[in-house]
């Protein structure tokens, strides 16, 4: 294995722990920046999408923004990607398109975003 692959390895490992540490003790709002090829954590939900060449080569959107909604009091409401179904105790209560939460590189302009209410 070349020295610039096992480094890449251990990158990757340590970003995978990082989310993993930052994920626990996040706070109601907080933010965290992924690759698409990392799942969206219970209780998180996709916010914004767009492409890194840090997250692998290619022209579809490959990182996205992953933002913590557990912890919301009751009644609360947020405008999410539709890319991950909402967290439990989260209803849809409208669907609308977002620039924002383009996941696919093919142009449309369909619904890909909600707006949740947190009910439970």
């Amino acid at each position: 294995m070349s020295r610039l692959r096992a480094a890449a390895l251990t990158l990757g490992a340590a970003a995978a722990l990082t989310l993993t540490a930052t994920t626990a003790h996040a706070a109601p709002g907080d933010t965290q920046d992924v690759c698409n090829s990392q799942f969206t954590p219970s209780g998180w939900a996709d916010v914004q999408w767009w492409n890194s060449y840090a997250c692998g080569p290619g022209f579809n959107p490959n990182s996205r923004r992953i933002m913590q909604l557990t912890g919301y009091p009751i009644g609360t409401t947020v405008n999410v990607c539709s890319s991950a179904l909402p967290p439990s105790g989260w209803v849809e209560v409208s669907a609308f398109y977002s620039s924002s939460c383009r996941y696919s590189v093919t142009p449309s302009f369909n619904n890909n975003s909600w707006q949740l209410k947190r009910i439970a």
